[in-house]
């Protein structure tokens, strides 16, 4: 067996390359696990056409060293994936990260060893390497459904999948294509795909929302403004609830708000682009009223984009509340239904049935293809961890604890699985967010435990039953107090069959969950058991760091929001 290290990372992606460095710098003996054979996680292995990130760029970029902040600079306002991936490969040359990644390496299994307080992690060599912590980072959105349909081992043609692309590209000229849904990675790659294809065809499940990107170079003044006080715009993002900047207002679209004024002002944030519109007004995401009234804006922004009113119905959700998916942001998406060729089919009018040798058979057509793309989504924030045979105290799987859904303390650990980190797990803010202010934040968490272990020489940490339920029940509350989890989303677990249903991120925001952290720290460790061989040296069971919701809003959304925790309450047969 090698020989034991102090920390065995699981992923290269922005998470796992930020907290090698942490390590290295508390002098820890530490690698990385790395799947493919390169950084970069999610830039890493979606490279489908017009893959872009949807928050803008400065933002959507490492804050802890100020000097890479100067020395990079981004092409536009919301960057491609080559550049994302160009990025990561800057950071990881830049602080010499490689050394310590081990390449096309995939972790099969880690079985805890409660003799020597760590981890035995397998890999897919059959190596096993023995380490006192593992840090999970895999990632939220790394595991695709591979979703498959009736007939697909007959169909002729090339089938693609956007989470999978080829590294060299595919040129679809000439071609007839389909491409079966409309989520994130389809509304980006269609435009793309239809000035390339001879003729597109959409099949799409459920129509989600989408603004424009208005993408386009960073203005001089706002790359320079940024770099006059980065550190204070860093500090701003990560004080709001998405862990971004968006105006977000605390007013009501309800009370004291003229119909002018509302139109006035999700025009100005629509015309700005990206997800600005989300900060418009504070109840959107609670009352159905008024998350009505930003639907039906959106809905005639759509209309006006889309010629055939019939094509624009379609286009158009209707299953689910504004914002309650993960909105997407675009270029020219909607614009390219007025293309003559460019078809859109309604599965859930239009059923498909199976394919067939030279394409998709529906319940009312048979359509032919050179080409199919599947942009079916992921198995969003557990798959990664799931797909690893992951042993606790006593053999207890973490299939088998999350049997009923994930439960964790914190997002960051589970209780029966010590000396184990989750970087943006199930529980934290993490896809409700900038994602890169989410990883630092926890990052930086998760290192401070272990520089606080060593220096009382304690051999593990735990998250207790009792501080993994407390919390797992707040999480349920604070979604139960918003519009989240009326829509059948990949934040529930929907799109995966047989996954049990529960809204999986901590609606709270980021600024309330680090304030929460921060206060577990200061009261000792809140919640989690610090040991040394049969030695409890530290155990705080204040529970007291994290108010039960909705505390911390604003006044005037109190009431409504008291009142859905109210019903969630009494359906889960606790006291309100």
């Amino acid at each position: 067996m090698a020989e034991r290290l102090d920390v065995l990372i699981v992923g290269a992606g922005f998470s796992g390359m930020y907290m090698l460095l942490k390590c290295r710098q508390q002098g820890l003996k530490v690698q990385v696990a790395e799947a493919g054979s390169g950084v970069g996680g999610t830039w890493y292995w979606n490279r489908y056409p017009g893959a872009r990130v949807d928050i803008q760029s400065l933002e959507y970029s490492f804050g802890f060293d100020e000097k890479l902040e100067r020395d990079w600079r981004w092409s536009e306002r919301y960057a491609p994936q080559p550049e994302l991936l160009a990025y990561a490969n800057h950071v990881a040359e830049r602080f010499d990260l490689s050394r310590d990644i081990r390449f096309n390496t995939r972790v099969t299994a880690a079985h805890w060893d409660a003799d020597a307080d760590g981890w035995d992690v397998t890999l897919d060599s059959g190596e096993t390497l023995p380490a006192r912590f593992v840090v999970m980072a895999t990632g939220c959105l790394s595991v695709p459904t591979d979703v498959t349909f009736p007939g697909i081992e007959d169909y002729q043609g090339q089938i693609y999948r956007t989470s999978r692309w080829p590294h060299g590209g595919v040129d679809f000229s000439g071609q007839t294509v389909g491409i079966i849904g409309t989520g994130s990675s389809a509304i980006q790659s269609i435009p793309i795909i239809a000035e390339q294809a001879s003729h597109l065809t959409v099949f799409q499940r459920t129509p989600n929302y989408s603004m424009p990107a208005h993408n386009g170079p960073i203005p001089e003044a706002d790359f320079h403004e940024w770099l006059a006080d980065p550190r204070a715009y860093r500090a701003r993002s990560r004080r709001t609830v998405g862990g971004f900047w968006n105006e977000a207002r605390e007013d009501s679209i309800l009370i004291h708000t003229a119909p002018e004024e509302i139109t006035a002002e999700l025009e100005r944030r629509w015309a700005w682009g990206g997800f600005r519109i989300l900060g418009a007004f504070a109840d959107s995401a609670i009352d159905p009223e008024a998350n009505r009234m930003v639907h039906e804006f959106v809905a005639g922004k759509i209309r006006e984009q889309v010629k055939d009113p019939k094509v624009a119905d379609m286009l158009t959700p209707k299953d689910h509340p504004f914002a309650t998916k993960r909105p997407c942001v675009d270029t020219g998406y909607y614009a390219t239904y007025n293309r003559d060729n460019v078809s859109l089919v309604d599965l859930r009018a239009d059923p498909l049935v199976r394919f067939t040798a030279t394409g998709i058979q529906t319940q009312n057509a048979a359509h032919d293809f050179d080409a199919v793309v599947l942009a079916t989504g992921f198995d969003a924030m557990t798959g990664a961890i799931e797909r690893i045979d992951i042993r606790g105290v006593g053999g207890e799987t973490i299939q088998d604890h999350w049997a009923a859904g994930p439960e964790t303390y914190l997002g960051l650990m589970v209780a029966g699985f010590p000396n184990m980190f989750l970087i943006t797990g199930p529980g934290s803010p993490s896809v409700l967010t900038n994602m890169i202010n989410s990883i630092e934040q926890h990052v930086e968490y998760v290192a401070d435990i272990i520089a606080a272990l060593n220096a009382s020489q304690a051999g593990r940490i735990e998250a207790s039953l009792e501080a993994e339920k407390l919390w797992t029940d707040h999480c349920d509350q604070t979604a139960a107090m918003t519009l989240l989890p009326q829509a059948n989303s990949w934040y529930m677990g929907a799109n995966v069959p047989g996954k049990p249903r529960r809204f999986m991120a901590y609606a709270g925001g980021l600024h309330h969950y680090t304030d929460t952290c921060n206060a577990v720290r200061d009261k000792g460790w809140e919640g989690f058991v610090i040991a040394r061989g049969d030695q409890v040296l530290s155990e705080s069971r204040d529970f007291t760091s994290y108010p039960p919701p909705p505390e911390n809003m604003a006044p005037h959304l109190v009431e409504m929001a008291t009142g859905r925790v109210a019903k969630w309450l009494e359906a889960h047969g606790q006291p309100a």
